[in-house]
Order: structure tokens, then sequence, then C-alpha cells
């Protein structure tokens, strides 16, 4: 397959990692997600990839706790998950940078714009950890501002569904599902695409996102070639 996109940047849950036990990280899960990056990378495509830390912690539903120190809490999983990466790759042969939003020197490179670019022109993959290294953003919104930051062609969000629906597929199964959607659709309907920070970043900077299921992770490789594997938002 040829891939249709020179760079993407690929937003992968932490829930996506932890496998059917539903906390931490299933390593298979891990190495499968791997090694669909690998067959992208093989394409030839740039890979900036971001990772969220639900797996291990979601400061938002932790109310009694400082917002700001929750979120930081959450920062620190999305590094734990970004190190599982980037070892799930190098098992597999590919080449890998950890770049995090908060210095911690001794175990991944700080986030620099123009070195996570060169890493990525030299065939590296980039995975990008501690969000935006801010507390009240998500890791969505550290996926738009990194993908705008990198010049991606497009985000690539895995979820663990197929798309977007008008409402929950798994409540409601007369859900109907949109193949295309307008950023503004996502805003006024509150599509659960990405929160609105992210979303308005997105249009702002004319950065489609596709959504689709990684449950079968060669959906990426399909994505990569140009196939309807969900939803795109643009």
């Amino acid at each position: 397959m040829k891939p249709v996109y020179k760079r993407i940047l690929l937003k992968i849950s932490g829930e996506a990692l932890a496998g059917e036990q539903g906390f931490g990280l299933d390593f298979d899960t891990v190495v499968r997600i791997c090694e669909s990056v690998r067959k992208c990378a093989d394409m030839g495509v740039e890979i900036g990839i971001v990772v969220g830390g639900g797996n291990f912690w979601r400061g938002r539903s932790h109310d009694k706790m400082d917002r700001a120190r929750a979120d930081h809490m959450g920062m620190l999983a999305t590094v734990i998950n970004s190190l599982a990466l980037a070892d799930g790759l190098e098992q597999l042969g590919v080449p890998v940078r950890v770049q995090t939003g908060i210095a911690m020197q001794e175990i991944a490179e700080p986030y620099i714009r123009n070195k996570a670019v060169r890493h990525m022109e030299k065939g590296r993959v980039v995975v990008f950890g501690c969000g935006t290294g801010n507390p009240f953003f998500s890791t969505d919104t550290a996926a738009a501002l990194r993908a705008a930051e990198i010049d991606a062609d497009i985000i690539f969000k895995a979820t663990n569904v197929d798309g977007v629906y008008d409402s929950d597929p798994k409540k409601n199964p007369n859900a109907k599902k949109f193949d295309t959607l307008s950023y503004l659709d996502v805003l006024n309907n509150g599509l659960q695409v990405m929160d609105s920070t992210a979303a308005s970043l997105c249009m702002d900077n004319n950065i489609s996102i596709l959504v689709f299921n990684l449950n079968d992770p060669d959906n990426i490789v399909r994505a990569a070639a140009g196939e309807q594997a969900g939803t795109i938002v643009k």
C-alpha cells in the first residue's frame, strides 16, 4: 500500500493500552499497536504519537483534589505509556524518541519542535508525553497542538468505536454514524470527538481529524493508505 499522508499525528487513549483488563498496561496489546505503527513507518509515513494516561489516572474524575495537581499526576501517567510504546517499537526495530512537555532528562528528551521534526525526517517515530505540559488541557488538545506544531497532514484519533455517532452506539442501537463532519458540527452539537478546545484548535489551523476503531490496529495502516476507516472531521 502507498500512503496518502506524509506526516501524521496519532492520538492513542491510555485505555487502549490496557487491553481487556481495563487498567494498567497489557504489553501484548501495546506490541500489536506498535506493529501497525511499524507498518506505517515502513510505508514511509512520518509519525508522531500523543498518548493519554487514563489507564492509570484520570485527573478530572478526582474532584476533591486540586485540579492542577491532579492534571500533573495524569501527565506522569502519559510518560509511563510513552515509554511502553517506545519499548514496543524498539523491540520491533523501529527507531523512536520520547519527548516530554515537562523536563525529565534522565528518561526522555525535552519537547523541542525543531528536534521532533528532524527526528521524523530521519524516519524516527516521536512519542510526545506529558500532554501540553500544562494543567487544564487534555491530551486531545495536546494532539491538536503538536499536530499544528509539526505541520502534520492529519490527526488519527484511535478510539474504541468505529467513528462518530449522534449518540452512544453502545446504549442506542439506532445511533447514526457520520462519515464526514465539519468542525462546527462537532462544536455546535457537542459530539464526542474531542473536547471543544482541541476541536477549535484543529479548526483554526485547518487540521483534519480521522476517528476510527483501534480494536483492529491495522486500521492505522488502512487510514494511512487513504481508506475511509471511520469518520473524518474537516
